[in-house]
């Protein structure tokens, strides 16, 4: 039998700050734990009385080149996905995320320092069980050559498996396979970069974003070389990275996904379609938790105790 699953938290607050890579504003956040079944939530400092804004695929208004999240009330938070991920990553449920600004930092253009920090804290084992989604039958969606899908698996865990294409000869074709096991992601994942091209850049500018990128905070091509000095922390980090986004973006299903993920291009856009279709297919999935395997164990304790 596998390891029964209980939600976590961290157990201590933790702090960090820098820009945001598109609105090129300051923010600071402050991490704190959070009560069991409370998921994870953003709340803006710098609006008073402002609602939470819950990290779910029903309250993402924006996907182009990162995930904005918007609460009924219109209060936002953008580039959400890579602090999910190190969430997700990492194994964290419920938290609380305190932020002054309209963007949550970039730090280096990875998930490593949300990791950190979160490991630092300490995680804290809650005592409610983990649900998790249990894919029951497939799901698909398509955006011309572009296909993600999640399918049904015998693991508790979620299996990814991601392919990319590009014609510059720095990226070509990178594909890769992982299951999300704990510890994975922080190891092979989070230290990943976001990247992009440096004729793009004001093109980019032009319409409000990337204001805050920088080569400290992203891999930057130009045609089939890479400009940051120091080079790529790993050959393939330009699908680890896609594969990165993908693990936050599909946080916003609500809980962790037992199933299969494959892709081909994927993309934020193409990851909150698939998570919208997952949530509009009810049949197609269900949620599921440890509850069996704990009364087993119960009763075999009591049997052995008589």
């Amino acid at each position: 039998m596998s390891r029964v699953q209980y939600q976590q938290t961290i157990s201590h607050p933790v702090v960090c700050a820098g820009v945001g890579v598109h609105s090129g504003a300051r923010a600071r956040i402050v991490m704190k734990p959070a009560a069991a079944g409370t998921g994870i939530r953003f709340r803006r400092m710098d609006i008073e009385g402002c609602e939470d804004i819950i990290a779910r695929g029903d309250f993402v208004t924006e996907v182009q080149l990162g995930t904005t999240l918007t609460n009924e009330a219109g209060q936002s938070v953008a580039t959400v996905e890579h602090l999910l991920a190190a969430c997700a990553g990492v194994g964290v449920d419920n938290l609380i995320i305190e932020i002054d600004g309209p963007e949550v930092p970039i730090m280096d253009g990875s998930s490593s320092v949300y990791c950190e920090l979160m490991m630092a804290a300490g995680l804290r084992e809650q005592r409610a069980l983990r649900r998790r989604i249990r894919i029951l039958e497939e799901v698909q969606v398509t955006d011309g050559i572009k296909t993600a899908r999640l399918s049904p698996s015998a693991d508790n865990y979620l299996s990814i498996h991601a392919k990319i294409e590009f014609e510059s000869r720095a990226i070509g074709t990178q594909q890769m396979s992982l299951r999300m096991l704990p510890g994975m992601f922080a190891r092979d994942i989070a230290f990943a970069r976001t990247f992009g091209f440096a004729q793009d850049v004001e093109k980019l500018k032009s319409m409000g974003l990337a204001r805050g990128g920088s080569l400290d905070n992203a891999v930057v091509l130009d045609g089939d070389s890479i400009v940051n000095p120091e080079g790529l922390r790993a050959s393939d980090e330009f699908v680890r990275h896609k594969i990165l986004d993908a693990v936050g973006d599909l946080m916003l299903a609500g809980a962790p996904i037992a199933g299969v993920y494959e892709a081909r291009q994927p993309g934020h856009a193409l990851n909150n379609k698939l998570v919208r279709a997952l949530i509009d297919a009810p049949d197609a999935w269900c949620w599921e938790t440890d509850e069996a395997e704990v009364e087993a164990k119960v009763t075999a304790r009591a049997s052995a105790a008589r």
